[in-house]
């Protein structure tokens, strides 16, 4: 399978392709608005995951061309350029294809993190109102800590919560998501549930960031 991380020289990006890279065998597009610095992004993390043991497939390309060539395309970009980012890719997204987004608002104030959605009352709901009819969306990695995730010395133990309206879809994500050792895939019903699932973020960080024990923290549901 073909995975586009779009915007995936940044954090969760990054994570994400090396977890992916060291632990599967699926051909990774990293994607950026510079061609160049998805390719060059692409090339670290192979030797990244060559460092670790593992042989990975990763390729990097402008957004567009990343998005084209795959069959699962992470919206790996921060959530105020979510809506731009599929924007520029849409012509190239159809209903074959499985946009997952993680993305979560959040806005900081002197007590810390704050759940801060778009107007459409989540990141997932903007998404689901820019791809175009008939694509299905999932959200998926939200609650992930991008510096855990691209720790690759570091065992996970932790869960996602994945939530979509379309079934296949959000199989074929949660069986991505599970793929990476030490994270399962924990179903939090349809998109309608994305203010619960993002709103955990700033929690998180809030406790990371007030507990020095628990950076990069993550979440295990028993």
């Amino acid at each position: 399978m073909r995975i586009a991380l779009l915007g995936g020289t940044g954090d969760i990006g990054e994570g994400l392709a090396l977890r992916w890279g060291r632990d599967t065998d699926h051909e990774l597009l990293v994607g950026s608005r510079d061609p160049e610095k998805a390719r060059a992004a692409a090339e670290s993390y192979v030797e990244a995951v060559k460092a670790a043991g593992g042989e990975a497939t990763v390729k990097g390309f402008e957004n567009g061309m990343a998005a084209d060539r795959a069959d699962v395309v992470v919206l790996s970009v921060p959530p105020y350029h979510v809506a731009d980012t599929v924007e520029a890719v849409a012509d190239v997204l159809d209903g074959d294809d499985v946009v997952v987004t993680p993305a979560a608002g959040m806005k900081r104030d002197d007590d810390g993190l704050h759940y801060h959605p778009p107007s459409a009352g989540s990141v997932t709901a903007l998404v689901r109102e820019s791809v175009p009819d008939g694509v299905p969306v999932v959200g998926a990695f939200h609650n992930l800590a991008a510096g855990r995730l691209a720790n690759l010395d570091l065992d996970l133990g932790i869960d996602t919560l994945v939530i979509g309206d379309d079934a296949d879809a959000t199989a074929t994500v949660s069986r991505l998501a599970e793929e990476i050792e030490g994270l399962r895939a924990l179903s939090a019903g349809g998109l309608a549930n994305a203010p619960e699932v993002e709103s955990l973020t700033p929690l998180l960080v809030n406790v990371a960031m007030n507990n020095e024990s628990m950076h990069d923290l993550g979440v295990r549901f028993s």
